[in-house]
């Protein structure tokens, strides 16, 4: 009997701690899922490397340049001059030059950043000297910070996510365990117009969205206290994070009002914000005055409602209601603030009701969608902030998600020819859609359409199509020299009119379902 208990042993114990170990997994692929992420994450790379390879915002284009410029200039002004400074006007800071308009930890950025920079190259952001400053050097220095910060906070961010959502953050099928991770994975790091925005034109959106997706994932997985923390510090680094305060705020205070001890759990998240929010200003909270200047920096409401062409409520109706000629500053605050709660506050309300995970991914969307459409000093970059949500959603909505990057992309399109960066445009337009297409998200999710309705959809897509060769072919009339302009905004506005009636439809639309099959809530 001994010598029969000795081969069957040797033989089934290693297979036995494959499956065992399989099992521990959050999903099931056919090949051990670290390495493929890690080849996920490099093919990501090597995307955002070979757009960064190509020409940023106002490049030779003196005497401001462009967002280039501006973070550069940033890294000068925190690295040679004192706290107290950053957001004064002084000799040696011209707030009318690319002044510090974002709150303190996109300073510390900068500081950081600045430090490296002048480590390798102090003539790219010496003090006043370096107004302007370009060459092949400071922009591989300067790429290399942004795809350094979407490795250590984007990427890693993304992949929290992922573990999150299949292990259970939300419900999903066998089958989606198995082979959607992968998909959903790469929708969400090679985004076309994040990668666009911050290796092509050139910002830090990625550090902003990656405490963001990082905070999705600590709800997801139940780290609220994390979770705080990492949206307070998102906010801290870009003020237009504030898009998705209303979806976080609504879903965790519906979390704590069903938990045995609803005001402790309150407290203990109020906490958390206040000490992270203590942490990044304390270098300004020696003062009111210096809080208040940081502050005033912020808002920046002499701007105007609306930058350029951007599609939203304001800029498209001012066509016909020339909303900066009718009314001051002061009245447009009030009206802009009045429908911006308007428009979030259905998917607030939902969330505090009813609060579960995929009705917190679509609150963010929608809430920050209504900032969008209806806030105050909006500008076309700013479709970044519904877009993440909807990558976090693609397997849910793949194509809700297709439909929504394609217009989204579109309606950047006149700042992607003005930094001529066309050819990285269609290569990415290109390579999205190539791997939307791939086995393993989208099938079997059509959405049931009449004839009539595709038809009405196409109309807009045709016309995009149109616009996308006019605008660089066609000379428009003297007298609208912006024409081709407004109309990329129209098409874009009423497609984003229509997903975010979709998205708020959908997300109600989860009460009704929960209840008709005893779902129980994620608390």
């Amino acid at each position: 009997m001994a010598k029969l208990r000795k081969p069957r042993t040797s033989a089934v114990d290693p297979a036995a701690a494959a499956a065992a170990a399989a099992a521990r997994l959050p999903w099931h692929p056919p090949a051990p899922p670290v390495p493929t992420a890690l080849l996920i994450s490099l093919a990501a790379l090597l995307v955002r490397v070979l757009v960064s390879v190509g020409p940023y915002s106002g490049q030779g284009a003196a005497p401001k340049f462009g967002d280039y410029e501006a973070q550069r200039h940033w890294m000068e002004l925190t690295l040679h001059l004192p706290t107290s400074d950053w957001y004064r006007n002084t000799s040696d800071n011209d707030l009318a030059y690319w002044g510090l308009d974002y709150p303190p930890l996109s300073a510390y950025q900068s500081l950081l950043h600045g430090s490296l920079v002048n480590a390798s190259l102090p003539d790219a952001v010496a003090l006043r000297s370096s107004r302007g400053y370009e060459s092949p050097e400071s922009k591989l220095l300067l790429r290399w910070t942004v795809l350094s910060s979407d490795l250590l906070v984007f990427f890693p961010a993304a992949l929290w996510f992922v573990w999150a959502y299949m292990k259970g953050g939300i419900d999903v099928s066998g089958e989606e365990r198995r082979e959607g991770w992968t998909w959903l994975l790469a929708m969400i790091l090679i985004s076309p117009c994040l990668v666009l925005i911050d290796h092509g034109h050139f910002q830090y959106n990625c550090i902003s969205l990656g405490l963001t997706l990082g905070a999705i994932a600590g709800v997801l997985s139940r780290n609220e206290l994390i979770a705080a923390s990492l949206f307070t510090l998102a906010i801290n680094h870009k003020q237009m994070s504030l898009y998705f305060a209303p979806a976080f705020f609504g879903h965790l205070l519906g979390k704590c009002l069903k938990r045995k001890y609803p005001i402790v759990e309150v407290m203990k998240l109020g906490f958390m914000v206040l000490g992270t929010l203590a942490l990044v200003w304390w270098p300004f909270l020696h003062s009111y005055q210096a809080a208040l200047q940081v502050i005033y920096r912020l808002a920046p409401f002499e701007r105007g409602i609306y930058e350029d062409y951007v599609a939203n409520f304001w800029c498209s109706t001012s066509v016909i209601i020339k909303w900066k000629r009718l009314f001051a500053i002061k009245p447009l605050k009030l009206m802009s603030l009045s429908a911006t709660i308007l428009a979030f506050l259905p998917s607030f309300v939902q969330q505090v009701k009813s609060p579960s995970n995929l009705g917190f991914l679509y609150s963010l969307m929608n809430c920050s969608f209504s900032f969008y459409l209806f806030s105050y000093q909006v500008h076309e970059k700013s479709i970044l902030l519904p877009l993440l949500p909807a990558s976090l959603l693609a397997l849910r909505e793949p194509q809700m998600y297709g439909w929504f990057v394609y217009f989204a992309l579109f309606s950047m399109y006149p700042l992607i020819c003005r930094d001529q960066l066309l050819l990285q445009y269609i290569a990415m337009l290109g390579l999205f859609f190539l791997i939307y297409y791939s086995p393993g998200g989208n099938q079997g999710k059509r959405l049931k359409v009449s004839c009539g309705a595709k038809v009405v959809l196409s109309l807009p897509f045709l016309c995009s199509l149109v616009l996308n060769i006019s605008y660089l072919q066609i000379e428009p009339p003297k007298r609208y020299p912006f024409l081709f302009d407004a109309l990329i905004m129209f098409i874009c506005f009423s497609q984003f009119v229509i997903l975010t009636l979709y998205t708020n439809y959908k997300q109600w639309m989860l009460d009704t379902h929960s209840r008709s099959i005893g779902v129980k809530k994620d608390l």
